[in-house]
Parts: structure tokens; C-alpha cells; sequence
């Protein structure tokens, strides 16, 4: 009877003990991988237990890469997070999050981490370790982050060979984007494509070709499967002038485009006959060297495009244009502002040289920069408009003479009844499609390396530039056009002379750098 009562007493013991210890549970970490977000929003990262069981009794652990596994992005254990060993980055953007709308959180073994205002250095590898007493799993993954960037801006600068150097820019991109340029039947090959990063990590691409000065081409940027963003630019010669178009003017362009079309063979042929000769001679020299009385006839006159001067550097040559008034009964000048006079005009619709306005200084040398507002207050932006230069010493009073580039005109317009285009005072007018209508224009002359360039101020970026063999003094030029409520007003602000570092011309800026707008 006593050894019954023993065995009956052991049993219990080993019953009793087996009902003490939890029963072992085997999990499986899941996740979802690779995660893409944008830049600066909340993403959520899945991870779960295959077996659906409760996570909230388990120790959760998030933290980066391989090595990081001691200082967590999320520590959570005994039910509640742990900040001490936290990665200080991280803090206050992670919590748990929920893989799906549906999902009952720790109670279903849901253990996703929620991380707000995603940085580029959040990019990489995460690893969700989840453990317990008995039991542990991990899985990895991958989070990837992207940017769209700004849309193209495309600027084109003349040349004097027939040609249109177009350059193409985007900013603000991750990661690094593709750019393709096309024209409406194939992609073209550009001249260069350029990468650079700034310091928030985001990549900026530039790139150029050369194209006919009749042409019309694209520029597409974007990441790999999305939609791309796209900028147009047409440089086609303009055969109708504002006031309509005639079957004379195609009779002219036929004829033209014939002399245009031999005259470029006989400049090739001539060319080519001179190289060919400069080759000869050349191999003629007994070590192969250039013959001392060679010339660089045959160096391009063109600077790539990233070689144009940059806004930032440009306008260190500020220099305070005034009007010059000549009492033209057309046009009606306040100060720096200018506008038409509202009266039935001689040369009817069509802008010409009747409104156009000099200022002054002239210039015959060095670099000067000066800026124009095109957009007055609580009126529409001035839609006709010219700004540039001229080397006439008074504006001709004749509304026949073409104001191009031959008859000394170099400036940039608007171009008459077509939206978001410019257009150069070149023989075949050049038209640009631009993104971003100018409020205020910025030009800029280098008299010396022959260059004339245009900004937009607000856009800080190129809109065209000009490469001309200036002739004589160069004066600034300025046409209000007509119709506009919004007057033209010439900006001034202190100049600073780059030589002596001096003040040139003292004039009352506001807090903004440009005179008040108030007149309508």
C-alpha cells in the first residue's frame, strides 16, 4: 500500500511539472520584398508570422543591414518598446504598422515596421528578427526610394553654321534617371549625357546635340517603367508674319530654301577642298607638326553648352539701363517703365521697329547683365514683348525693315499668337517651346567672347543664347508690343564695378532687388 501511494505521488509531481512549462511553438518569418517609395512619405515595411500567432508576448527586433543587430531602428520586448540602444536617426519615425487594411496587428502575428519621411539614406537592406524562449526567425528586406524630378528644360543657342546646339536639363532625381532625345520619326543620338549628385543624394542630368536650324525634337527623362516627362522644342524658320500668311511668301520660301540649300553645298565643298590642302601640307612637314603659318580656321566656333555662362555668374555684371526718350508718340515711358501709348498705330498689329525703345549706356566691350520685368500687378504677363540689343545709333523709323540680326537687331521675343514660346531675331526665326513663361528676363552680353544670353530669373535657368560677331556699340533694346495692360519695366539695383569693387549707380532698391510694379 505504501509503495501505491508513492508511485501515485510521483505521477502527480511529473504531471504537475509538465503543466508548469509552456508548450514549444515553432514560427516562420514572412516578408514582402523589395518596397519602393517616394521620397519624403510613409512606408510600411511587411513583415509576419506564417503561423498567425500571437507576436505580443515575443521579442521584435528591426535594425539594418548584417552588422547592426546591437543598436535596433525598433526594439520591442516583455509588451513595450525599448529606446536605450535605439539608432538616434530613426527615432520618433518607426512604429508597427500593418501589412494590409485587414490585419489585426501583434494579436495576428502582424509585426510590420510603419517608417515615416523617407530619406535617401534609408535606402538598403532591413532585417525583421523576431524570438522567443524557444524558437527565433529572420527574414530581409529590401527598401528602395525614388524621386520624380522637375520636368525638362530645354534652351537652344544659334550658330552661325546653319546649326542649333539644344540642351536639355532636369533636376531632382532618384535614382538616376534615363534621358532620350527623338525627333517624330526616331530617337536621336545626343552629343553628351552628364550625371551629378547633390548633397541631398538626388541626381541632375544634362545633356546636348546639335540639330538643323529647321527642326523639330524632344527630350524625354524619367525612371525605368514610369511614364517619362517631356519637353518640346521646334527651331523651324517662321514664313508668316503676325498678320497672316500668303501663297507669295511659299513662292519666296521656295526660292530662298533653294539659294539657302546651294549655297551650304558650295560652303561644304569649300570646306572640305581646304582641309583636304591643310592635311596635304600638314603631312608635308618632315616630324608631322602644324605648319608655323597654319590657322584655326577649321576650330569650331561654338562652346558646348555646358560651358555657357551660368545665371549665378552672369549677373556679378549687373549694370542700372536706363530709357532713352525720344519722345516717340507711340510708345509711353515713366521711368524704367515702359508700355505703348494705346493709339491707332501706323504699322497696324504688327510689332516692328515703331515701338522699339533704346537705353543706355552703350558698350563696346566686356561683360554686362541687366534684368526685365515682364509681369506688372493684378495684370496678365505682358504677352509681346522684345528684349536685346542693337548697334544702331537711333531706332529706324520704318516699320518695312526686318529687325533681324543682318540689319543689326539681336534680341528675344515672343513669339505672336503661339503660348509658351519664344523666339530669336535670327533671318529664319528660331521658335523655342518653353516650360516656364519668363516674369522676369535676365540678359546677359559678353561683347567680347560674342555672346548674348537669356534667363529666366524666377526658373534660374537658360532660356537662349546667341553667338554673333558684334559690330560697333551695342545699346540695349527694348519693345513693349502691343495690346499689353502689363508695362515693361528695366530693374535697377546697386551695381558693384568687378574691378575696384566700387558702387557705379546708387539706386533705391527694395527688399526684393527690383522696383515696385504698381502701374497698370
Amino acid at each position: 500500500m505504501d509503495n501505491r501511494l508513492i508511485h501515485c505521488w510521483l505521477l502527480a509531481l511529473l504531471f504537475s511539472t509538465c503543466c508548469a512549462t509552456p508548450v514549444s511553438e515553432v514560427f516562420t518569418v514572412s516578408v514582402r520584398s523589395p518596397v519602393t517609395v517616394q521620397r519624403g512619405h510613409t512606408v510600411t515595411l511587411p513583415c509576419w508570422l506564417s503561423s498567425s500567432q500571437s507576436a505580443e508576448d515575443l521579442e521584435i527586433r528591426w535594425y539594418r543591414g548584417s552588422d547592426q543587430f546591437d543598436a535596433p531602428i525598433l526594439l520591442y520586448k516583455t509588451k513595450a518598446f525599448d529606446h536605450t540602444s535605439q539608432k538616434a536617426s530613426y527615432a520618433g519615425r518607426v512604429s508597427f504598422g500593418l501589412k494590409e487594411g485587414t490585419s489585426g496587428g501583434l494579436k495576428t502575428g502582424d509585426v510590420s515596421l510603419n517608417l515615416e519621411n523617407v530619406t535617401v539614406e534609408d535606402i538598403g537592406n532591413y532585417t525583421c528578427f523576431v524570438s522567443s524562449f524557444e524558437d527565433y526567425d529572420s527574414a530581409v528586406i529590401s527598401l528602395r526610394v525614388t524621386e520624380t524630378g522637375s520636368p525638362p528644360l530645354l534652351s537652344a543657342v544659334m550658330k552661325h553654321n546653319n546649326e542649333v546646339n539644344v540642351s536639355c536639363e532636369s533636376e531632382g532625381w532618384l535614382p538616376k534617371p534615363e534621358l532620350r532625345w527623338s525627333d517624330r520619326k526616331e530617337a536621336l543620338t545626343p552629343a553628351d549625357v552628364s550625371f551629378s549628385k547633390n548633397s541631398a543624394g538626388l541626381y541632375s542630368v544634362h545633356s546636348w546635340l546639335f540639330v538643323p536650324s529647321s527642326f523639330e525634337v524632344s527630350c524625354s527623362v524619367g525612371l525605368s517603367n514610369e511614364v517619362p516627362k517631356k519637353a518640346r522644342m521646334k527651331t523651324s524658320p517662321s514664313f508668316q508674319d503676325e498678320s497672316g500668311s500668303s501663297s507669295a511668301g511659299w513662292v519666296a520660301f521656295g526660292i530662298l530654301l533653294a539659294a539657302v540649300l546651294a549655297a551650304v553645298g558650295a560652303l561644304y565643298f569649300l570646306y572640305f577642298r581646304k582641309k583636304t590642302n591643310k592635311h596635304k601640307s600638314r603631312n608635308d612637314e618632315p616630324d608631322g607638326t602644324e605648319p608655323k603659318n597654319s590657322t584655326k580656321e577649321n576650330q569650331p566656333l561654338l562652346s558646348e553648352a555646358w560651358q555657357l555662362t551660368p545665371l549665378s555668374e552672369a549677373s556679378k555684371y549687373y549694370v542700372n539701363v536706363q530709357l532713352e526718350d525720344k519722345q516717340n508718340q507711340l510708345v509711353t515711358i515713366r521711368g524704367s517703365k515702359l508700355r505703348d501709348a494705346h493709339v491707332k498705330f501706323p504699322d497696324g498689329d504688327r510689332v516692328t521697329c515703331l515701338t522699339a525703345v533704346r537705353g543706355k549706356p552703350g558698350f563696346t566691350s566686356g561683360r554686362h547683365y541687366w534684368e526685365v520685368s515682364l509681369a506688372g500687378v493684378n495684370v496678365d504677363l505682358k504677352k509681346s514683348w522684345w528684349v536685346g540689343v542693337t548697334n544702331k545709333q537711333e531706332i529706324p523709323n520704318n516699320e518695312s525693315l526686318p529687325p533681324t540680326i543682318k540689319n543689326g537687331f539681336w534680341f528675344l521675343s515672343s513669339c505672336p499668337n503661339q503660348e509658351h514660346t519664344v523666339q530669336f531675331s535670327t533671318e529664319a526665326k528660331t521658335i523655342i517651346y518653353v516650360q516656364l513663361k519668363p516674369k522676369t528676363l535676365g540678359v546677359y552680353l559678353d561683347f567680347d567672347n560674342r555672346e548674348l544670353s537669356f534667363y529666366n530669373v524666377e526658373g534660374k535657368c537658360l532660356i537662349g543664347s546667341l553667338e554673333a560677331k558684334f559690330t560697333g556699340e551695342l545699346f540695349p533694346l527694348f519693345n513693349p508690343g502691343k495690346g499689353d495692360e502689363s508695362p515693361m519695366e528695366v530693374l535697377h539695383r546697386p551695381v558693384l564695378d568687378q574691378s575696384n569693387n566700387e558702387i557705379l549707380q546708387n539706386a533705391e532698391p527694395n527688399h526684393s532687388g527690383r522696383t515696385e510694379n504698381s502701374e497698370a
